[in-house]
């Protein structure tokens, strides 16, 4: 792909993104608070899906291995 082709997607996508949340509608100074907020909470939902999901899956398998006759772990 050649660099336009990849310029022009990306600013679609981007468009598109406009679209979506009517943030297109918005002053400039309203724009970049809608963005700067949008990016912070979708960064946080990252940052504690990356904490916590392991930690939960873990303890879901130890549950299920428990309850579907998986070995009793030993108490020493």
């Amino acid at each position: 792909m050649d660099m336009k082709r990849v310029k022009d997607y990306i600013y679609w996508l981007y468009y598109q993104y406009l679209l979506i949340t009517c943030s297109y509608v918005l002053e400039p100074w309203e724009r970049s608070m809608f963005h700067t907020i949008t990016v912070t909470v979708f960064a946080m939902v990252v940052y504690t899906a990356y904490v916590f999901v392991p930690i939960h899956v873990r303890l879901a398998f130890e549950f299920f291995s428990q309850i579907f006759g998986g070995h009793p772990e030993s108490t020493v």
